[in-house]
């Protein structure tokens, strides 16, 4: 029997969802098709059976044995109710499953572990994050697993090693599944993170050599979904070292173990996404810089170009004065003495400012 706090299982819904919406729920108009299938642990080696009614369901749940429900699309939720109800779940579980987009959380109570996560991705826009919602409930013989979208088979790795895997049931408790489908979620996004980090040090390099408005805007789209992410991982932090204190029943010691090093893997996760978001401002400081620099250099060119001319100026301004009595007026070499001295005054010019570094390109990569 349930016994939660006044309020610990109500929907924790978003104020929107974490990322964009995955192209399947595109195609199927918002939810994809829902679909059953369920693993049962029966005997030395697993089955997987496809799932049509809840009797079906409730024929397979009546012989007592571990079963691994798996839920794909939202789009007939009184089907999906129907179906977690043949196994007895809660009524109080199911709004944070059948509801989206929830807040990421891991509760703990007497008989029950809730765990909603979100699995992330890239659109084919690397700059796009796409996400799609990942509930996972388990009681005793029994782990429930709904996933608002899916491409081919639900969780087709960790299925594939189960079925081909021989031994004793307790080889493939319930516990150990939940851990290894929530550490599946929380892998996925290294390489992401790794996939940032490589375009976000392009990025680095491009805010030197060629800063860019479009540079900018990538920087602060990453820095963006960087932040998403972190949103999505936060919760997790004081929720799974909570679980951890409160030595959930349901929990073996290999699944207590491998829970401690998620927290520890939810450590490193975060402090790189931080790691990163400080990278992104090294990007938008490095392009401010680079635009200074050269802003400067073309004010510095038309410096010297200003002080190479201003006295050539006023040499013209000298001799163009309407004047009637200007003695190099009635000279005959007055023309090429004029033109001389303004080129030998430049010539000077130049060689002084070239000698203090005034010709350097301040905005040269190397």
């Amino acid at each position: 029997m349930l016994r939660p706090t006044p309020g610990a299982l109500t929907s924790r819904r978003m104020e929107e969802r974490p990322a964009g919406v995955p192209s399947q729920l595109y195609v199927h108009g918002g939810h994809q098709p829902t679909h059953f299938s369920v693993m049962v642990f029966d005997g030395e080696t697993p089955r997987l059976e496809e799932l049509s009614s809840p009797a079906a369901l409730n024929r397979i749940a009546r012989q007592g044995t571990p079963l691994w429900l798996r839920v794909s699309g939202l789009a007939e939720p009184q089907r999906i109710r129907d179906m977690l109800t043949a196994l007895d779940i809660p009524e109080l579980l199911l709004p944070p499953l059948l509801e989206t987009p929830q807040r990421p959380r891991v509760d703990g109570l007497d008989e029950a572990l809730l765990v909603v996560l979100h699995r992330l991705g890239f659109a084919c826009d690397p700059t796009q994050l796409i996400s799609s919602q990942l509930g996972m409930v388990l009681l005793p013989n029994r782990l429930i697993t709904v996933e608002e979208a899916t491409i081919g088979a639900p969780f087709g790795e960790l299925t594939g090693w189960l079925l081909a895997r021989v031994g004793a049931v307790e080889d493939r408790d319930l516990d150990d599944i939940l851990h290894f489908l929530v550490d599946e979620v929380l892998d996925d996004l290294f390489p992401m993170l790794e996939q940032i980090t490589n375009r976000l040090d392009d990025l680095e390099e491009a805010a030197l050599k060629n800063p860019t408005p479009r540079l900018l805007s990538r920087a602060f789209q990453y820095r963006s979904n960087l932040r998403r992410i972190r949103s999505l991982i936060w919760p997790l932090r004081h929720e799974i070292r909570t679980l951890l204190s409160q030595r959930q029943r349901l929990l073996g010691e290999a699944a207590l173990a491998g829970f401690r090093e998620m927290a520890d893997l939810v450590e490193l996760l975060f402090e790189n996404g931080e790691l990163l978001r400080h990278q992104c401002d090294a990007i938008t400081q490095t392009y401010a810089a680079s635009v200074g620099n050269r802003m400067n250099q073309v004010m510095k060119t038309l410096t010297i170009l200003t002080s190479i001319f201003a006295p050539l100026t006023f040499i013209c301004g000298i001799y163009g004065m309407n004047f009637a009595h200007i003695p190099e007026l009635t000279w005959r070499f007055g023309y090429p003495y004029a033109l001389l001295l303004m080129a030998t005054i430049a010539a000077i010019q130049a060689w002084w400012l070239w000698r203090r570094g005034w010709f350097q390109d301040w905005t040269s990569p190397h």
